[in-house]
């Protein structure tokens, strides 16, 4: 996919908690006087460079919206080793972000997440109450479903025995191993509790596929049954991916950015 105006895409880099460098690309508009920015947040095994990231950050950027969207510690150019779950080190790293760019002056007008992202962003939103506009796209309710479909039956009396459990591409080649560790900090992360949480000021949106057959549907429901200020929005027939409904979910998106960013604006006159 081509980029537009690409003079005006920066690589970024800003070092997590641990020291290690996370790398992104800020997508700056030219010609706008605000300091604005959104920050887009990658699933499990993606990076900032998946289809529908970019195609996030290349719509905010012809809605006049900058954005940034980087990897996460051990994904694609970010430096760490890759880690089954690492939610909480996930959401550490979407803070030293956030102040980077907090420390540039820059206001963050909305923290968005598909997937694995989505959790990261509400649990973000869940534990800090400096972000006041959350997109949650196509996240998980309930951590614990789809372990086993990973990992095979009786995952958990297996990786207490062995350590650890090595997940194989269908090719049959090592993917990534996931330690007991590391399952069982997964494990821990309940997302009703971390939910309720959420300031009420903070608007949030889900969005999720009718069709997705990673994370059902019903997952939305929840998140919407428990968050205090919440929109949901279904898409009829997308898939995990939204695979042919990039335009409807990025429309989406910037409508609920910008109906914040007019509220604030509102507010302050």
């Amino acid at each position: 996919m081509s980029l537009p105006s690409i003079e005006h895409h920066q690589r970024v880099i800003i070092p997590n908690k641990n020291g290690e460098k996370l790398v992104g690309i800020l997508h700056e508009c030219s010609g706008t006087t605000t300091n604005d920015i959104v920050i887009l947040c990658h699933g499990f095994c993606c990076s900032k460079d998946t289809d529908l990231v970019l195609n996030l950050a290349v719509a905010l950027e012809k809605a006049q919206v900058s954005s940034f969207r980087f990897d996460f510690s051990g994904n694609g150019e970010s430096e760490g080793s890759f880690k089954f779950g690492n939610q909480r080190t996930e959401v550490d790293d979407l803070h030293a972000v956030a102040q980077h760019f907090r420390e540039s002056n820059r206001v963050i007008r909305a923290i968005v997440g598909h997937s694995k992202g989505g959790n990261i962003v509400l649990l973000y939103a869940s534990k800090y109450h400096d972000v006041k506009t959350v997109v949650n796209v196509s996240g998980r309710f309930d951590l614990k479903r789809g372990i086993e479909e990973l990992l095979g039956k009786d995952y958990l009396e297996r990786i207490r025995k062995e350590g650890f459990n090595d997940v194989k591409k269908s090719s049959g080649s090592f993917d990534y191993r996931v330690t007991e560790e590391s399952l069982m900090d997964c494990l821990s992360i309940n997302m009703h509790e971390s939910c309720l949480q959420i300031d009420r000021e903070c608007r949030v949106l889900t969005i999720h596929g009718s069709s997705d057959e990673i994370n059902t549907v019903q997952d939305a429901h929840e998140f919407s049954k428990i968050i205090p200020n919440h929109k949901l929005h279904i898409t009829e027939g997308a898939d995990h991916l939204y695979n042919n409904h990039q335009d409807e979910l990025s429309s989406v998106v910037i409508n609920f950015i910008n109906e914040t960013i007019d509220h604030d604006k509102g507010t302050a006159s």
